[in-house]
């Protein structure tokens, strides 16, 4: 009889085996999924045994049944949303996280990852190039990040106004106003709304041409009911062009005002890393919270996120709590202070081992890298016939169009046709696009944030689209 330790190698020894050959097929295998939502159900959906199964043909089936169902978003050939790989040392890292099995909410439960999230979080505040004194919480993703920052933000204004937001709650409170730009992100909106704040008490800004927020209107803004409190939410690299909100005079005004600026960082705060990118954040580093992604460009496995507060006691003061049966730390940092979670996975390992996989050089050349190869794709693929580049990157996100060439056609026609060719170069296998709405126009968005994306893999992609606007052509 094959005891439970034996069992247990055989299953994880299975589980290495199938994920080296996952990964050793990225370059081969379609990038899209190629079984229907039917195959799925039928493969998945088993009647529960009452006996169990052997941990080894759990693993055979579940291998078995997803095949097809998953995106190839871990290799260097999918260029939808914004999703990043895993380095070789973070998705390994991820591995023994899940063996570990440590509950990073509190010192006392795992030593090794507070102090792991304590170096982590001071190396990212050199690297990201803000306060060395800001607070910071490793947390699922930019969503969370978002929560977490404007939770202090929340507490924040509303002491100034003489509100305790912990004891009285927002009933009867005085209403927050959010003032940030057209182009703000839907997670710092789903944030508003999870915190209470209201999307009612949302202002959004006109934006100029390059979609930075006007600091003309950010004026106007705050100079209307002056008296109540105020957040400020900028971009730092949005998801359709990768625009930089103007943070040097926006701060001024904001902090003139009395209001608290949050950055939405999830790509654009890893431009610091990069000398020639830096002078996209002048000024970033004056405001009061900073979110940003980690699963994103530092391709960490998912979830990773990042964020930072300027100010340490807000922020804690937002998320601390305290119970007799906790063991709390008094020389030590406890997760559970800065974080929106009680028990939480030990997600620092990964982005220790990322860290130091790539180093300040490797994270540089990373995003300079995708940066380029976003540039390459952009352009080239809107230099194809009835093909029009309508963002060329700055950073790693672009815009391509699709144009019906029939005499007449009109824009509605061209915005089928823009996602009749993203379909089709999805169908094909050779990439991964997805498109958006922007300005009031279907685009393709051309996101590069793999570290296994190569010159090849764009000129399949190039070679990927052409073929697609021929082919829709015929129809």
């Amino acid at each position: 009889m094959t005891s439970d330790r034996e069992r247990q190698h055989l299953a994880l020894t299975r589980a290495a085996q199938l994920s080296s050959s996952y990964l050793d097929a990225l370059d081969t295998a379609p990038v899209g999924a190629t079984a229907s939502l039917a195959q799925l159900r039928e493969r998945l959906a088993l009647p529960l045994s009452d006996t169990g199964v052997d941990p080894v043909t759990v693993i055979d089936d579940l291998a078995r049944a997803v095949d097809g169902g998953l995106l190839g978003s871990a290799g260097g050939r999918f260029y939808g949303w914004v999703i990043g790989g895993g380095l070789p040392s973070a998705l390994a890292a991820d591995w023994l996280t899940g063996t570990w099995d440590q509950n990073a909410g509190l010192y006392a439960c795992a030593p090794a990852a507070a102090v792991v999230e304590e170096v982590c979080g001071a190396w990212l505040k050199e690297l990201l190039g803000l306060p060395a004194t800001a607070s910071f919480a490793l947390v699922t993703g930019c969503q969370m990040a978002h929560v977490t920052c404007l939770a202090a933000a929340r507490h924040a204004v509303l002491q100034r106004a003489g509100w305790d937001v912990h004891r009285d709650g927002l009933s009867g409170s005085p209403r927050i106003r959010v003032l940030t730009s057209q182009e703000v992100h839907g997670t710092c909106t789903r944030a508003i709304k999870i915190l209470g704040l209201g999307t009612a008490n949302m202002e959004t800004l006109p934006t100029d041409d390059t979609s930075r927020l006007r600091p003309e209107a950010l004026r106007e803004a705050l100079a209307r009911e002056r008296d109540r409190p105020t957040i400020v939410i900028l971009q730092a690299g949005d998801v359709n062009c990768g625009a930089f909100d103007p943070f040097e005079a926006s701060i001024r005004l904001a902090h003139a005002a009395g209001a608290w600026v949050h950055v939405d960082g999830a790509m654009g705060l890893w431009c610091h890393a990069a000398p020639e990118l830096r002078p996209l954040l002048a000024g970033a580093d004056q405001a009061d919270s900073w979110a940003t992604d980690g699963h994103k460009w530092l391709n960490v496995p998912y979830d990773s996120g990042y964020a930072f507060v300027a100010h340490p006691d807000a922020h804690r003061a937002s998320m601390s709590h305290r119970a007799s049966y906790l063991v709390h730390a008094d020389d030590a940092r406890d997760e559970l202070d800065w974080t929106p979670e009680h028990s939480r996975r030990a997600r620092g390992f990964a982005t220790y081992a990322a860290l130091r996989e790539l180093g300040r050089a490797g994270v540089a050349d990373l995003v300079t890298r995708c940066c380029r190869f976003a540039h390459e794709l952009a352009t080239r693929i809107g230099a194809l016939p009835g093909a029009r580049t309508i963002c060329v990157p700055q950073i790693n996100q672009g815009l391509v169009r699709f144009y019906d060439r029939r005499t007449g056609a009109n824009d509605e026609e061209h915005d089928s046709r823009t996602d009749a060719v993203i379909a089709a170069i999805n169908a094909s296998g050779e990439a991964f696009f997805t498109g958006t709405t922007w300005r009031g126009i279907r685009c393709m968005r051309t996101s590069v944030s793999n570290w296994r994306t190569t010159t090849s893999d764009i000129d399949r992609a190039v070679a990927a689209a052409g073929r697609a606007i021929a082919q829709v052509a015929l129809r």
